[in-house]
C-alpha cells in the first residue's frame, strides 16, 4: 500500500496536477508539480514513450529527493508508422499549435480508407520511490479509434476533435470531460496505476 505524503508530478501542467491529485486523494498524499519547486523539465530523448515517463520522473525525483510521477502519452498511428507518436505535441513544429498539429496530420490520412486511419492514443505512467528506484511502476493506457475526416466537438485538446473511440459516436472532444477522463488512455493508466499502489 502507498503511504508517502508527498510525491513530485513531473509536469508543470495544471489540468494534469487536477487530474492526478485526485489519483492519490484517498491515499492521503499531496502532489505537487515540479515547477513549484524550480524543476526544470529534461529533455526527453527516449525512443518509447515509457522511456520518455521513465526519464522524467528521475528527473523529478534526483532534484526533489522525493517519490515522483510522470506520464508520457500521445497518438500512434500504425499506418504513418507511429507517427506522430512521441512527437504528437510537437508534429508540426517546436512552436506549433493543436490546431496546426491537427491540420498536419489530418493533410498526411487525405485520401486514407477508414481501416488505414485507425490509431490508439498511448500514455504511460511512470512512478519511482526515489530516483534511482530499480523497480518503478510502470503502466500502460491505450485508447483505440480511428481519425475522422472531418473534426467535430470544441472540447478535449490535441487531436480529441478529430478521435473517433471505437464502440462510440462521439469524437474523444464531444464527450464531457468525466466520461472522457474514465475512458481515456491516461484514465485507464490511472486505474491500473491505483490497483497497482493498493
Amino acid at each position: 500500500m502507498w503511504t508517502n505524503q508527498q510525491l513530485v508530478l513531473a509536469s508543470g501542467n495544471r489540468g494534469k496536477l487536477r487530474e492526478f491529485s485526485k489519483l492519490f486523494d484517498d491515499f492521503g498524499t499531496e502532489v505537487i508539480p515540479q515547477s513549484d519547486l524550480g524543476i526544470e523539465s529534461p529533455e526527453e530523448t527516449g525512443l518509447s514513450f515509457i522511456e520518455n515517463a521513465l526519464l522524467k520522473a528521475r528527473h523529478a525525483s534526483a532534484a526533489a529527493h522525493l517519490p515522483a510521477m510522470a506520464d508520457d502519452s500521445g497518438l500512434v498511428m500504425p499506418a504513418l508508422d507511429g507517427a506522430p507518436g512521441l512527437y504528437s505535441a510537437r508534429f508540426a513544429g517546436a512552436d506549433a499549435t493543436d490546431q496546426d498539429n491537427l491540420n498536419l496530420l489530418l493533410e498526411r490520412l487525405q485520401g486514407f480508407s477508414p481501416e488505414d486511419r485507425q490509431g490508439h492514443y498511448i500514455c504511460a505512467l511512470a512512478l519511482v520511490r526515489h530516483a534511482t528506484d530499480p523497480d518503478p511502476l510502470v503502466v500502460i493506457g491505450r485508447w483505440n479509434g480511428r481519425i475522422l475526416e472531418t473534426p467535430r466537438g470544441d472540447g478535449g485538446f490535441g487531436y480529441d476533435p478529430a478521435f473517433l473511440p471505437d464502440g462510440l459516436d462521439q469524437t474523444a472532444a464531444e464527450l464531457d470531460s468525466e466520461t472522457k477522463n474514465r475512458l481515456s488512455h491516461r484514465g485507464i493508466a490511472v486505474a491500473e496505476l491505483r490497483s497497482q499502489l493498493r
